[in-house]
This record gives C-alpha cells, structure tokens and sequence, in this order.
C-alpha cells in the first residue's frame, strides 16, 4: 500500500512519512480546535453538538493540515492535493456541465476568449484542458495563468493510437472546440466524440476551406478573388477539412483598401466576439436543463 501511494503522489519514502503524519496531526488537530471551540459556546453534548462538530472539523482540516505542513516541508505537496479536492468537489457540483478541452496550436487568443466567457458559465460547460502540439506555442502560457491543465500532443501517436483518447476520457472530457488547431482530427477521436468537436474557419464555408486553408492563406485567396465580403463559419468537425455541418456564420465587409492583415482583424473581431457565444448555444441544445 505504501508503494503505491508512493507512486501515486510521486514522493520518496521519507516524504510519504512526513504526510502521512502531517495527515495524522492535523486530523488531532483539527479536532482539539472543533472541541474548544465548541466549549465557548452553551452547546450541550447531543446530536446537535456532534452535528456542529462535524461541520467545524470538515471546515477546519484544511487549515490545520496546511499548518502543520509548515514546519515538516509539506506545505507544496498538501496545497497542490487540497486544490486537487476542490476540483473533484466542483467538477461533481457541475454534474450534467460537460468539462471543455480546447485544441490549439498558436497563441492562443481564440482560447483565452472562451476561457474568460466560461469562467462566469460554469454550468453551462467548464474549460479543464489545453491541448496543443507545439511545445512553445503562446496557448500553453494562457494554459498556465489560468491554471488549467495542458495536454501537449505527439503526431505520430494522435494519428495511430487511442492513446490521447483514452487520456482524454479519463479526464471527463466530454466537447472539444478547436481554435487555431492546425491537424486534422483523426477518424477514431471524431467518432469518440461524435457531435461533440467544434471547429471556427475564417472565412464563409464552403468556400476558401479544405487542406492548407488557414490563416493569412485564406484572406489573401479571399481578397485575390475580390470578394465584397468574408466572415467565420463555426462548424461540426467531420472527416473532411472545413466540411462538417455548419452551425453559425456571419459576414463582414471588405473594402477596396483592405489587406490580407486588416482582413484578418476583422475576422478575430468576429472570432473573438462570437465562438465562446456559440459554443454555450450548442452546449445548452445538448445538454438541456
């Protein structure tokens, strides 16, 4: 059993001696503290002291394991376990609330976008995972700063094992939103997840998509065609580039001056102002209250 919890929490021998007894010490005192507390009130013993008292312990533990975890060098090891228990308890609060992972490969603007949106729509849907394929994209800060966990990917195993899919899985995730992600989603991940992996293109589909359409490409092939007006499709992934079933779009002009990088200004405008809206729309039809 030992082993095993050494395995699990990553630590040596004597650190797992150390939190076993930081365990062990702050369940006493936490305890000690619920009982004297509970003396300076006119509580007798009953049941509606040991109620008190089990709800003063549970709030108490906490903090005294914290405490005690100071002076044994165990303060890093208990903050990260305490904050792995308050996830677990509001990921159980969101009940039907899918949990989000957002595919990116770039900076991540798009991401930052619907993480913010999400932060205040909790029950509506959750972002729990960045994953990305470049170990030095700008997503992976953004992951980061908002403590989110990052997933970052190999080629070779997203295209021919389970092996993201099942880690995906046993992390609850249950919709994933690519936003800036530049590989195509392979077969086996699309039917895990059927219906549930939204993407965004920068232009109005079914024009201007499919393999190599990306980025400034599809602005400059836009503007080279003169076209009046562009705009993003958010749309279902499928086994095609760009091919799934459309779900919104909306327009913008563009003018005799415009260029591939003003253009793409006013698609991130759209982008910005639209994906995280939309993704709550379709979260909401799936998963009605």
């Amino acid at each position: 059993m030992l082993e095993k919890l050494k395995q699990r929490w990553k630590v040596n021998s004597i650190n797992l001696l150390l939190i076993i007894f930081t365990f062990a010490l702050g369940g006493s005192l936490c305890g000690y503290a619920g009982r004297k507390i509970l003396q300076l009130t006119t509580i007798e013993n009953g049941l509606l002291w040991v109620v008190i008292y089990v709800v003063l312990i549970t709030l108490l533990w906490p903090l005294c394991v914290l405490l005690i975890s100071i002076p044994l060098g165990q303060f890093s090891f208990f903050k990260r376990y305490l904050v792995k228990v308050w996830n677990r308890i509001s990921r159980k609060k969101l009940q039907s609330a899918p949990l989000i992972a957002i595919f990116a490969s770039g900076a991540g603007s798009n991401a930052q976008k619907i993480i913010d949106y999400f932060d205040n729509r909790k029950n509506t849907g959750k972002v729990a995972l960045i994953v990305c394929n470049k170990a030095g994209a700008g997503v992976i800060d953004i992951a980061k700063k908002n403590t989110i966990d990052t997933l970052l990917i190999d080629k070779e195993p997203f295209f021919t094992t389970d092996i993201y899919i099942n880690e995906l899985k046993q992390k609850g995730i249950g919709f994933i939103v690519l936003a800036g992600f530049l590989w195509k989603i392979p077969v086996s991940l699309i039917k895990a997840y059927p219906n549930k992996i939204v993407n965004i293109h920068p232009a109005l589909l079914p024009k201007y998509g499919g393999k190599g359409m990306y980025g400034n490409k599809v602005h400059e092939a836009v503007i080279a065609a003169a076209e009046k007006e562009s705009g993003i499709t958010i749309h279902y992934v499928d086994e095609l580039y760009d091919h799934g079933n459309i779900i919104f779009q909306t327009t913008c002009t563009i003018n005799e001056t415009d260029t591939p990088d003003s253009l793409a200004k006013k698609i991130h405008l759209l982008e910005h102002q639209h994906y995280p809206a939309v993704i709550e729309q379709v979260l909401k039809t799936q998963n009605p209250r």
